[in-house]
């Protein structure tokens, strides 16, 4: 299996935009301690903005490790209201098995 570098593109996009009003965070590929520190920046900005709701769409997520959990769980510190919008499967276990099902809210 050949082994992808963290510059790969496909490592892990993101892409940010505005749904009524509301900034959203696309994300694809894999989310984990090596591409999160390129996704890191990006969530800290929108935060700064000083936004109350922040949306997170994942439905391009393959792969997401405890340190794309704790991304999504301190953005919850800064903004009143965290969702994840379209949860692969594999993201959406990952939140249930870790009990943040209260604390990220997952619209289908």
């Amino acid at each position: 299996m050949a082994e992808r570098e963290p510059t790969d593109e496909a490592y892990c996009a993101v892409e940010v935009a505005t749904e009524d009003g509301t900034p959203v965070i696309r994300l694809s590929g894999e989310l984990d301690m090596v591409s999160i520190e390129r996704i890191r920046p990006v969530v800290e900005e929108v935060l700064a903005a000083g936004n109350d709701r922040l949306a997170f769409d994942v439905r391009g997520l393959e792969f997401m490790d405890s340190s794309g959990v704790a991304l999504l769980v301190s953005a919850t510190r800064k903004a009143r209201q965290v969702e994840l919008r379209h949860p692969t499967p594999i993201v959406r276990r990952l939140i249930e098995l870790t009990g943040l099902t209260e604390l990220l809210l997952m619209v289908p």
